[in-house]
């Protein structure tokens, strides 16, 4: 949980020092701008339980899901809104608090690199958050990192951590993050024998 404490306390700091065109930019999330991923990413903190099963329901007969009724419930929200949001539930409750602070600490560090990578404003994630993250992310549901990565071996190549069998798949812990979460961007910066085995299984516009 103080890790997850961490990550949005950085990632209310990061968004406090974007401009207004960069908040209106493209991400790698489809076609949600900085705005729409900041809003989903805190969007659940402020619901009571009964509002988060109504959002769940809804979410059941929208295109999107549960996740895009929460972004055009929040589209209005204007970027000093968000960021005080941040702010306010820098320590994660409800559905985001769950695993111990694992699903905001995971959530929060995936999004802010969709908003980095797509504005060229890369970070260094600290290890200890990064490594959590990326154990979490090989069993996590919505993740599915592990039947993502099936076939492969994945090696982060500036931490003490691996996973999976077959050929190497080689390139930064944040890089073979984002591949488990899906994201095609990340494979500019990854490497090795079974790249092209995990391509094929990777999109170039991301999952939510």
């Amino acid at each position: 949980m103080q890790l997850a404490r961490d990550e949005r306390t950085e990632f209310a700091e990061f968004l406090d020092g974007l401009t207004p065109q960069q908040w209106d930019s493209p991400t790698l999330c489809g076609d949600w701008r900085v705005r729409d991923v900041a809003a989903h990413v805190i969007g659940y903190d402020a619901l009571s339980r009964g509002e988060t099963i109504r959002r769940m329901a809804k979410g059941l007969v929208t295109r999107g899901g549960a996740n895009a009724v929460g972004v055009a419930e929040d589209a209005g929200k204007q970027p000093g809104e968000l960021i005080a949001l941040f702010r306010r539930y820098a320590e994660p409750r409800g559905l985001t608090a769950g695993f111990c602070g694992r699903i905001a600490l995971a959530d929060g560090m995936i999004h802010q690199q969709d908003i980095r990578r797509s504005l060229g404003l890369p970070r260094v994630i600290p290890p200890d958050r990064l490594r959590v993250v990326l154990n979490f992310a090989i069993w996590a549901p919505p993740l599915r990192g592990a039947l993502r990565t099936r076939g492969v071996r994945l090696v982060a190549t500036d931490l003490d951590w691996s996973w999976g069998r077959g050929p190497e798949v080689r390139g930064p812990g944040e890089a073979v993050l984002m591949a488990m979460a899906g994201r095609g961007a990340a494979l500019t910066d990854l490497d090795g024998p079974g790249k092209d085995r995990l391509a094929g299984r990777l999109s170039p516009r991301s999952v939510r």
